[in-house]
């Protein structure tokens, strides 16, 4: 490829007004009204003062431009190029959108967290974004055997430090992994065949602990993924060992979720793991695993066996949880050495990674709760997502205003991956830079005629059939999704 002309025989001049950079904005904002993100803003939000009016164009206006690509409150102001004031109407200016953010207190975070959780259950009802509208199941408070079949949709929930530069930053620290930023802690949730939605976010300072707020968070996202999906659908809450303790746990079981938990290895746990029979362990399906054919089992190095346990046997009484301790194990390569060293542990031959269960045993037998535990990392693949978005910057110094921040992106994300769901299957689980090239940022030319506005998009653009879909869908839904 190279180019047609010499540089000295092209020219360029920034001076037509009916051109628009992301033509993707137009259905990707009618879903968005469809699912009444403006009129969800202005009746949950109260923030005071003018700074505080027209709530729900403001947010429409960040979510927009954060869906458009923008990481900072000076990029918002891509709204305001060429054509885009006849396809949209009240793009306010950078500096405004800034001083709205600035006016929030932590209690219109949290108005923003009911705005985010709403706008989600709508745009699933629209779009079928998690299967099937939930209204009807979630009517229904009955048994069915339907709950094997459909297994357990996965909520995930993680920690991840944004790093931000500068002392003015309220909040920022060093936390665990010695970076300097604020802890955005997430909770997602994924159903068989689809592509994660967050559920539940939360800004909090870079030095706090992992665990801290993970109990009102577990709540809020189990509740959240109870709305979506219908009481009778069973949930799986996956976490790390930094949340095994009591409030995560109990939040997620109050709430009528099962649990799968990694758990640290204290003296009860190694004693635990030291009950387990010899002939207990079930070779698995692992890291360069061979299958054998003749025998039908893999040959590996990594075995999974499980005993009964009660967590937090210590506590008082009402804290037990019954359930399961799964165990996985492989050779420890290095337990020669360990022990040449004077550092000789319980195990000499095999590392052990142990996880909390309370999952059905019917449902998940021992090697299917380990290959569903290992699958957590799934919450890892949106962090880096939502980094490589709008969250590639938490741009004010003031802490609540990023805490909107955070909030705001994770509804752009939401938005996104639902209007991909109306497009083709590919597509429904692309990442977000992938669905912004593809969809969104899409130059037209606008175009007026007998009082209708006319998009003129490329031709030949490569996903003109996909972008074609969403923009149909959004105009004119098929009844059900109307409903």
């Amino acid at each position: 490829m190279k180019l047609s002309h010499t540089l000295r025989s092209t020219s360029a001049v920034f001076d037509d007004p009916n051109l628009v950079s992301a033509a993707g904005l137009v259905p990707a904002l009618a879903l968005a009204e469809s699912a009444g993100l403006r009129d969800l803003a202005n009746e949950h939000l109260s923030v005071p003062t003018d700074k505080g009016a027209n709530a729900g164009l403001k947010v429409a206006s960040r979510v927009g431009g954060m869906v458009a690509g923008a990481d900072s409150i000076d990029d918002m102001a891509l709204l305001r190029h060429g054509g885009m004031g006849r396809l949209f109407t009240r793009a306010y200016a950078p500096s405004t959108l800034g001083s709205f953010l600035r006016t929030f207190t932590f209690g219109h975070v949290r108005q923003l967290d009911a705005v985010a959780s709403r706008f989600l259950i709508a745009l699933a009802g629209l779009t079928g974004l998690l299967g099937a509208p939930a209204a009807t199941a979630a009517d229904d408070d009955t048994d069915t055997d339907t709950e094997v079949d459909r297994g357990y949709a996965l909520v995930d929930v993680d920690d991840t430090i944004i790093e931000v530069h500068g002392y003015a930053k309220q909040g920022a620290g060093f936390g665990y992994s010695g970076v300097r930023g604020l802890n955005a802690l997430l909770a997602t949730l994924t159903v068989a065949g689809g592509a994660p939605v967050v559920v539940a976010q939360r800004l909090r300072k870079g030095s706090t602990g992992s665990p801290r707020g993970a109990k009102r968070l577990v709540g809020d996202a189990v509740r959240t993924a109870r709305r979506l999906l219908g009481k009778p659908h069973p949930v799986l809450v996956r976490m790390d060992s930094a949340f095994y303790g009591r409030g995560p746990v109990h939040a997620a079981i109050a709430g009528g979720a099962a649990v799968s938990v990694t758990v640290r290895m204290d003296k009860r746990i190694k004693a635990a793991i030291a009950a387990i029979s010899e002939d207990a362990w079930t070779t698995i399906e692992y890291t360069d695993a061979v299958f054998d054919e003749a025998s039908q089992r893999w040959i590996s190095r990594a075995e999974v066996a499980e005993i009964d346990f009660t967590a937090f046997a210590a506590q008082k009484k009402s804290d037990h949880v019954p359930g399961r301790l799964v165990v996985r194990r492989i050779p420890d390569f290095n337990a020669e050495k360990n022990k040449a060293a004077g550092q000789d542990t319980l195990f000499d031959t095999w590392r052990f990674h142990a996880f909390f269960t309370t999952t059905d045993a019917d449902v998940l037998d021992t090697v299917a709760a380990d290959k569903i535990h290992r699958q957590h990392a799934v919450i890892e693949q949106v962090h880096a997502d939502l980094k490589g978005a709008a969250l590639a910057h938490l741009p004010s110094g003031v802490f609540t205003a990023n805490a909107a921040w955070l909030v705001l992106a994770v509804i752009a994300f939401n938005l996104t991956r639902a209007a991909a769901s109306l497009t083709d299957q590919q597509l429904a689980k692309a990442t977000t830079a992938t669905l912004r090239r593809k969809l969104i940022i899409v130059p037209a030319r606008v175009a007026t005629s007998a009082r209708r506005i006319a998009l003129h998009l490329p031709h030949a653009w490569p996903w003109e059939s996909a972008w074609t879909a969403l923009f149909d869908r959004v105009n004119d839904p098929p009844p059900v999704l109307a409903a």
